[in-house]
């Protein structure tokens, strides 16, 4: 058997640790190349977060060594929570499956009073957000109520969602804290249908568009002003909506604790188009696709196509928004109850 001199053993273990950091990406490539990622997108075909999801799935395989195939599937219900559901327990743990969830399903859990159990925000996993977006409650052109003023005094029909939908819940927010007097018929599929339903005078309007869906689906309305704009939802305000004389939603609530209530429900637009893995997906894969979204954020390409689409790009990384449903979570008890009635009729 030879023996290692003092020269060589330093020359050994480098050429070891080359031979390592070679066989790293190596392995990463091999894990994915021929391989199918699903990606489902817990809303209907042709919504907002169908577009968004589409988007980011035509890039995201760019950036994940092995360059794996994504197919889109709609697994629409329940706000997301189905898609939420079946990425939880049904997926494959093995980072071959990614769920887009509306925050409403989110925070279902939280606010609602029979939320679905075989859901938990807090254990899936995070690879990112594409948005941190702000919503509107807009009205067709032929309504009657073309401010926010006017729909606290009169009475404004508003299309929805089921509960868990932000179309529902926020027009029912405002209705606790902003005095507004919306009547809300529920059972529309998704904005698709509501829009739909504006245009045949079913409805007048509603409540918690995302104002990104709207250029992507409705450019054409706004470019002939079709839509009233009544309001702007959002932490803080959004500079272009305000350009265009949008108020803020704040204008407008003026109890103290009002506002704190509506704050906690408005917070999830913070991770607006949010991405998840089942709870269990190995560490390894986790990495690999957060970096391939992260880097798909900041590509020219996408961005290009984002900007074609008129779709609104202000991600946040994965391990940010994970760190951002715990904090949610951890709200104050009373505060949570509170908000839980303000959603509701």
């Amino acid at each position: 058997m030879p023996v290692l001199s003092a020269q060589s053993l330093p020359c050994l273990i480098a050429g070891s640790i080359a031979a390592a950091l070679v066989a790293m990406p190596a392995a990463a490539q091999d894990y994915y190349a021929g391989r199918t990622i699903e990606f489902i997108v817990g809303g209907d075909s042709g919504g907002g977060y169908d577009i968004y999801a589409r988007a980011v799935a035509r890039h995201l395989a760019r950036h994940i060594p092995g360059n794996p195939t994504i197919v889109v599937k709609n697994m629409p219900g329940a706000g997301s929570a189905r898609a939420g559901v079946y990425i939880s327990t049904v997926a494959p743990k093995d980072g071959g499956s990614i769920g887009a969830l509306m925050p409403g399903a989110i925070v279902g859990p939280l606010l609602e009073d029979k939320p679905i159990t075989q859901f938990d925000p807090t254990k899936v996993t995070y690879i990112g957000t594409a948005d941190t977006g702000v919503r509107v409650c807009a009205t067709y052109q032929n309504s009657k109520i073309n401010t926010f003023a006017a729909a606290q005094k009169a009475k404004t029909i508003l299309g929805a969602s089921s509960a868990g939908g932000a179309t529902r819940d926020y027009a029912f927010l405002h209705n606790h804290t902003a005095g507004t007097q919306f009547s809300v018929v529920a059972g529309y599929k998704g904005t698709v249908d509501i829009a739909l339903a504006m245009e045949r005078g079913e409805v007048d309007g509603l409540c918690g568009w995302d104002w990104s869906s709207i250029k992507s689906q409705k450019g054409e309305w706004l470019r002939d002003k079709k839509l009233n704009l009544l309001v702007q939802v959002g932490l803080d305000p959004q500079q272009e909506l305000t350009d265009l004389g949008v108020p803020s939603i704040w204008t407008f609530v003026k109890n103290e604790n009002d506002r704190k209530v509506a704050e906690l429900v408005v917070s999830q637009q913070v991770f607006q188009r949010s991405y998840i893995v089942p709870p269990g997906t190995p560490a390894e894969q986790v990495k690999i696709l957060r970096t391939a979204f992260d880097a798909t954020m900041k590509d020219p390409q996408f961005l290009a196509d984002a900007t074609k689409m008129q779709i609104s790009i202000t991600p946040l990384s994965g391990q940010q928004v994970q760190d951002l449903v715990a904090k949610l979570y951890a709200s104050p008890r009373d505060m949570v109850e509170r908000a839980r009635t303000v959603i509701k009729p």
